[in-house]
């Protein structure tokens, strides 16, 4: 493992020739030509950091900062840092969010503003990318809404809405999660090149981060890239997994409001799609609702709606609409953001929205203690140790994956 003084280093030398400090560090840091047997060129480097004064707590303080002001690289290096597996660079991205979360608390107490975490799921295919793309250039302001359909609403409160949306512009964070290579660990999809137009929007920040491999296609740190990016001006957090069907659905439990995007078509579309997804979706969106795929998005429209009256509410007090939309012609786009905003309104009224974020707090802390305990015992000496070997009486068919599997649990637990 690397040590303590390599991290800072490397951490301190990449920002300063990349200048993200903004002109906060003025000095120079200077590289000694050679490496010597005897350590010479490491206790020099020691010197000169020691001359800075730069350690992992000015390190944070330092990326806060920046973060803060709105400087995009110096959100990017804080994310990287919470992503990186490398326990160094890791404790200085902790350092950071703690940073990061008294300034958030700070912010709600005395502006009583709230940003929107927003959940995108779907199947393959059913066009969330060119949703995003589409649905982030009009909030950002860089296209104009669509709104020769939208009609006059109300909130469940009581409160107008009027037909047409607000033209308040919006400072939108795309964290669109990727599946992982499986040997290199990185992104695949690359979901970035998919939303040209957003990606150059000065006022959007999209960001592609690999799964992991974790069920849900919601990365380990996902939940605090939300925090990093609502703290650098970002007031609209879009959150897009790889898919559906998994196992467990993490991404409910990191946003205000889950979307369910489906396809007009596609065989049977109810099987086709877990109950699961469907029962924790807050809006459902029928995608491609235009040209020849209108009428095919109509019937999908109506058997969803037909559906929900027979799936268990995930709200109280929300019945989840089932809505068309059109990436491609901007159509149904701006009834949508009005949805969002009447669920939000509800959301705040019944004292739901603070207390929904509660609870998630305590969610992630038990996320985190299970991933913990996982990597905690796959780097058990005792369990790398044996672990070869019941690896191939499992396979060779003389042990059994239970038996297997307790002998490893017995042996990580008694030390």
């Amino acid at each position: 493992m690397l040590s303590r003084f390599s991290q800072v280093y490397r951490l301190c030398s990449a920002e300063l020739s990349a200048n993200f400090v903004r002109g906060s560090c003025s000095s120079t840091l200077y590289h000694t030509q050679s490496s010597r047997p005897d350590g010479t060129s490491v206790l020099s480097v020691r010197r000169q950091l020691s001359q800075l004064a730069v350690d992992e707590m000015s390190q944070a303080d330092l990326l806060t900062k920046c973060l803060i002001e709105g400087n995009r690289r110096s959100l990017s290096q804080a994310i990287t840092l919470v992503e990186s597996r490398n326990s160094g660079r890791r404790r200085v991205g902790q350092l950071i969010l703690n940073n990061v979360m008294r300034y958030l608390s700070d912010q709600e107490q005395k502006e009583g503003r709230y940003t929107l975490r927003v959940g995108l799921s779907g199947p393959p295919g059913a066009g969330k990318s060119t949703f995003i793309e589409a649905f982030g250039s009009r909030l950002t302001g860089a296209v104009s809404w669509n709104t020769s359909s939208a009609s006059t609403s109300k909130f469940k409160c009581g409160c107008q809405i009027p037909a047409h949306v607000p033209n308040e512009k919006h400072r939108v964070a795309v964290l669109a999660v990727d599946p992982s290579s499986v040997s290199t660990g990185g992104s695949l999809l690359a979901d970035k090149t998919r939303m040209p137009l957003l990606s150059a929007n000065l006022d959007a920040y999209v960001r592609p981060s690999p799964s992991g491999g974790t069920l849900g296609g919601v990365a380990r740190s996902t939940n605090e890239a939300v925090l990093l990016c609502e703290a650098a001006g970002y007031d609209i957090v879009l959150v897009e997994t790889v898919g559906v069907g998994q196992s467990e659905f993490a991404v409910a439990d990191m946003v205000d409001i889950f979307v369910l995007i489906i396809p007009p078509a596609g065989g049977d579309e109810l099987q086709g799609i877990k109950r699961g997804i469907v029962e924790v979706a807050d809006i459902v969106l029928v995608n491609k609702a235009d040209g020849s795929l209108m009428q095919a998005a109509r019937r999908i429209e109506t058997e969803y709606r037909n559906a929900m009256h027979y799936q268990r509410q995930r709200r109280e007090d929300w019945t989840p609409p089932v809505m068309l939309v059109s990436s491609f012609e901007g159509t149904g786009l701006s009834e949508f953001w009005l949805k969002v905003l009447e669920f939000k309104q509800n959301q705040l009224q019944n004292n739901c929205f603070q207390l929904e974020r509660k609870k998630q707090m305590k969610v992630w802390m038990w996320n985190y203690i299970k991933e913990g305990m996982w990597a905690n015992f796959k780097n058990h000496p005792l369990v790398r140790k044996k672990l070869p070997e019941l690896e191939e009486l499992v396979l060779s068919g003389a042990l059994q994956p239970g038996p297997a599997a307790e002998e490893l649990i017995e042996l990580f637990s008694k030390t």
